[in-house]
């Protein structure tokens, strides 16, 4: 069996990855009782409205990760599928605030995923960083003081980054928070443009200065801002089976990825929260590919814009081998 295109993962939720069967496992391990008879009841319950009702069960679920021992499992077991789909380098997000809000320490959060990453390329041949994530729906206070708590691990902490529920939650909320980010020295992303609206975009890059927008999805709204967004060389890091899921778009076949990618846009393909969408990001790719008819060559910027939008800029050698691994990629041998 031929190995899959080479490409990184930079919009993707550890949380997320939380399969049912783990869940189960790690509630009878944790003595915590989940509402729902079984994993296959648990599963029916992944059908959501909009992006709120996708919110209430993933945080509801949260309540089985408890040691750093669980946060270690969920990594592990994440990166070892992504590395089957063909993830070479992972960004990966964590939201400390929905597990100290449940009195788990933010130390044993990071903690468990560092064990977990520290061990990935040797277990699983892919290179991560770590990106810390505030919840926008919280006040800018408990952000804040959540960038505090960190400071002791912040050579774990590649960057920050913003998510939960978008709209009435604008980018400039952040501002101080981003700006005390920056100053330790932090990359910075936001999730823009998802449910909120092309202005959203605006401020995270106008306001907290991201260097990439998580989603963007809704700047096809606004032309200007695409003009913009190609000049400047922004990434946007787009969601496709998440956007279907929440109800963004109708049905796959209507993403508008094959019109940015034609307008020039820096596009990449992620999965976002795939134990709840429906496929990691090796699925995503094949599903877009056949829903939208997308070329090899088309498949190939995908995977070449993930790597150039990767925060890579530590170890240059190894994006260049990636993109070469990308370059080289025979779409005949799949």
């Amino acid at each position: 069996m031929s190995l899959p295109l080479p490409k990184a993962e930079l919009h993707l939720h550890i949380e997320g990855t939380l399969e049912p069967e783990l869940a189960f496992a790690l509630a009878a391990r944790n003595g915590v009782t989940l509402p729902y008879a079984d994993t296959e009841e648990l599963r029916e319950a992944y059908l959501f409205s909009d992006l709120q009702s996708f919110l209430d069960l993933y945080y509801g679920l949260m309540a089985v990760l408890h040691t750093a021992d669980d946060f270690t499992e969920l990594a592990d077991a994440y990166l070892a599928r992504a590395a089957a789909q063909g993830v070479r380098h992972a960004e990966i997000f964590f939201d400390p605030q929905a597990h100290t809000a449940r009195g788990v320490p933010i130390g044993t959060v990071i903690e468990g995923l560092a064990r977990a990453l520290d061990g990935a390329e040797e277990r699983h041949g892919v290179s991560t960083r770590l990106i810390m994530c505030f919840l926008r729906d919280e006040p800018a206070e408990s952000a804040m003081a959540t960038l505090e708590a960190a400071k002791p691990y912040l050579h774990r902490i590649t960057g920050v980054g913003l998510d939960s529920a978008e709209v009435g939650h604008p980018p400039s909320k952040f501002r101080e928070v981003y700006a005390a980010a920056e100053a330790l020295g932090l990359r910075k992303v936001a999730h823009a443009g998802e449910e909120g609206p092309p202005a959203y975009i605006r401020e995270a890059l106008d306001v907290l200065g991201v260097e990439r927008i998580d989603h963007g999805l809704r700047c096809v709204e606004d032309p200007e801002l695409v003009e913009r967004l190609v000049r400047e060389r922004v990434p946007l890091t787009l969601c496709p089976l998440s956007n279907v899921r929440l109800r963004a778009i109708d049905v796959l076949e209507d993403h508008p990825l094959a019109s940015m990618l034609a307008a020039g846009l820096m596009a990449t393909v992620n999965s976002d929260d795939p134990a709840y969408f429906g496929g990691y990001v090796g699925d995503t790719f094949d599903a877009v590919r056949n829903a939208l008819g997308l070329d090899r060559e088309q498949m190939r910027t995908l995977a070449r814009n993930s790597f150039e939008a990767s925060f890579l800029d530590d170890d240059e050698e190894r994006r260049a081998r990636y993109l070469a691994e990308v370059e080289a990629y025979d779409f005949d041998a799949e």
